[in-house]
């Protein structure tokens, strides 16, 4: 493994030999490149579900589960992310999984911190590179202490200055939305834990809900109508399986069913059930219900030019929860309103966030100022 004085030593010498030669070029851009390449600038969605990276010059490196493992014996990290999710259910006492993020915020400080430094860890070259600059999307409605946490947390796992943007506002940027112009764009972000509806103008959000019905209590949802209409106990992860393969907003013209296996409530042994798109439709009805109405106080309480513009535009659906099949049909159906489906729609957030990243100086009004000064010189 080359060691990190060497890769200084080497940089330097290219600069000097390439300057001693005599040829024109332009020492700052050399220097420039060279602790472009030590000191990285990144966006990061931390979402309740999913966390997602962007590295500039790189790209999104990570996309995995916003899950970790720890061994309480040992005060020991296990497995971040794909790893960690898949021992949800499944592990004993002294192994502890954990989702330290719920409704989009933080609720474990410590393992927050600690996912993100493994998170972070990957997308490092060598030991001596850094993180110069970070953007993170957070919710509409945080309090300031909420916030606090998120750039707390991103500073102790290891970036040197940490800026904040609304979730929505970076996922609209994602979807292509024409965000700087005297126009309304009204985007709806189905995450995890939060569904962020807001009405976009001039850079900035006009109008906007927060709401903790996304795809975590879709899932809540599945469970209880298991339980409660086949006495059929099951776990987060047949719930969210459940929910991909049948779930659906509207009435289908295929038949979706699979088989789902849990503990029987009433026998206390393993028992199987055939569960239908129809059923999944019914558990997940209210939660739909209560996004199209939210939606539908937004349009209302947006300024009447604006509200114009929406109906134009129309309404965009980001968000894991967009896939759900014949959502944005409900959508269209209950507001009268065009609604689209954004391209990739899981990635839109952190696509606009290396849109940002990519072009910071041209987005900086989009940000919030960060509380700490850079700790690096550059």
């Amino acid at each position: 493994m080359i060691s990190p004085p060497f890769i200084v030593f080497s940089a330097f010498a290219d600069i000097f030999l390439t300057f001693s030669e005599g040829a024109e070029y332009d020492i700052k851009h050399k220097f420039m490149a060279f602790f472009d390449s030590l000191f990285r600038d990144i966006g990061i969605d931390l979402g309740t579900a999913n966390s997602l990276i962007y590295v500039k010059g790189q790209g999104v490196i990570v996309n995995e589960p916003s899950v970790a493992a720890m061994n309480t014996k040992t005060n020991r990290i296990l497995a971040v992310g794909d790893e960690a999710k898949k021992m949800l259910g499944r592990t004993p006492s002294h192994i502890n999984v954990v989702r330290p993020l719920v409704n989009g915020v933080i609720s474990d400080y410590e393992m927050t911190e600690e996912m993100l430094r493994h998170l972070l860890s990957r997308g490092k070259s060598n030991s001596f590179s850094s993180y110069r600059r970070a953007i993170l999307a957070i919710p509409d409605n945080l309090t300031e202490v909420e916030r606090k946490s998120v750039e707390d947390a991103a500073l102790g796992a290891g970036c040197s200055k940490v800026y904040l943007v609304e979730s929505p506002v970076a996922a609209a940027l994602g979807a292509g939305l024409p965000i700087a112009v005297p126009e309304a764009n009204l985007i709806v972000d189905i995450g995890g834990g939060t569904t962020d509806i807001a009405v976009i103008s001039m850079g900035g959000t006009v109008v906007s809900r927060t709401l903790k019905i996304a795809g975590d209590h879709f899932n809540d949802d599945i469970t209880r109508f298991l339980r409660d209409e086949f006495q059929l106990a099951v776990g987060e992860a047949t719930a969210e399986y459940t929910k991909i393969a049948v779930g659906s907003a509207i009435p289908l013209d295929e038949r979706l069913e699979i088989p789902v296996r849990g503990r029987d409530m009433a026998t206390g042994l393993p028992r199987e059930v055939i569960i239908k798109n129809t059923h999944a439709r019914v558990a997940l009805s209210k939660s739909l219900r209560s996004i199209a109405d939210a939606i539908h106080e937004t349009i209302e309480a947006t300024p009447p030019e604006l509200a114009g513009d929406v109906l134009r535009h129309g309404i965009v659906l980001c968000g894991g929860g967009a896939l759900l099949r014949g959502f944005g049909d409900l959508i269209e159906r209950e507001t009268g309103v065009p609604v689209t489906i954004a391209h990739d729609p899981l990635t839109c957030v952190v696509r606009g966030l290396g849109q940002m990243i990519d072009d910071f100086e041209s987005h900086r009004e989009l940000l919030d100022n960060p509380l700490r000064p850079l700790s690096v010189a550059l």
